[in-house]
């Protein structure tokens, strides 16, 4: 099957849209576009700048490598590179780089659902959940797997760590550890995602260890990297490393649960 372009769709000279793409009336590819096979461009979309894989569903409406919301951006050549297999529904905007980095990425197998928002330099991974409203700031890192609930926000150069689920309406403004359930305006941890946990295929022991970690840090009165030192001196699953690993290379620090969630946890009972 050829690729099926709309006779009101237009697109520019230099975009390279491979076999089996479907573009949409009144759809705008612009400038410096390459698009996979397989893909659906849905009406009155606008693509610039991006460099996007096979097989995407962009429902329409949407604004997809649009320049940066960034005062120091003077039309310099940045991009915005997509992986595979994504769902992109109605109003969704998402920013190429800004001159700091030059790029925002995004994985493949996310839905990224209506009105949602990936701002500049944005390094988003894969199997990510974005629900209506959601919004990440410049320079957000997202790792794979992770719920960001409708009308979420997070700050600028905060990270979101894998299986993490942000709640509804939270604001977070720290790096959230991988794993946890995080709520609230400056969202903190309120327990970790066991059923993300389980239903990803993580084994009873790496679970055990996760929950060993997730004590250690934040419920034994320990300074970080007391907990971290501690932690290191034993055997923790991969999984639980990474915990580690992501509490030791945070630049933003990591968001800690209130004081009197231990009596609420289940985690360290």
């Amino acid at each position: 099957m050829s690729t099926k372009i709309h006779p009101t769709a237009i697109i520019h000279a230099s975009a390279q849209i491979d076999k089996d793409v479907e573009i949409a009336p009144y759809a705008v590819i612009g400038e410096s576009v390459r698009i996979g096979s397989g893909t659906y461009v849905g009406p009155h979309s606008i693509i610039e700048f991006s460099e996007i894989g096979k097989n995407n569903h962009f429902t329409g409406h949407v604004f997809i490598g649009t320049p940066p919301q960034d005062y120091g951006y003077h039309g310099e050549a940045t991009r915005l590179v997509m992986g595979d297999s994504n769902i992109v529904r109605e109003g969704v905007s998402l920013h190429r780089g800004s001159p700091a980095t030059g790029i925002t990425t995004i994985g493949s197998g996310c839905m990224l659902m209506a009105n949602s928002h990936i701002g500049h330099d944005c390094r988003i991974g894969s199997n990510i959940i974005m629900v209506n409203s959601a919004a990440a700031a410049g320079h957000v890192r997202i790792e794979d797997k992770a719920i960001i609930s409708g009308l979420a926000g997070i700050h600028q150069f905060t990270r979101i760590g894998s299986l993490v689920m942000l709640s509804g309406g939270a604001m977070a403004n720290q790096d959230i550890l991988p794993y946890c359930i995080a709520q609230g305006d400056r969202a903190k941890p309120v327990s970790l995602n066991l059923v993300g946990l389980r239903r990803s295929g993580v084994s009873r022991a790496s679970i055990n260890s996760i929950k060993q970690v997730f004590k250690t840090l934040f419920f034994e009165g320990l300074l970080l990297k007391d907990a971290i030192a501690r932690l290191k001196a034993g055997r923790l699953s991969p999984e639980a490393l990474h915990m580690l690993e992501f509490c030791e290379t945070s630049k933003r620090g990591v968001a800690r649960p209130r004081r009197d969630a231990a009596q609420d946890s289940e985690i360290v009972r």
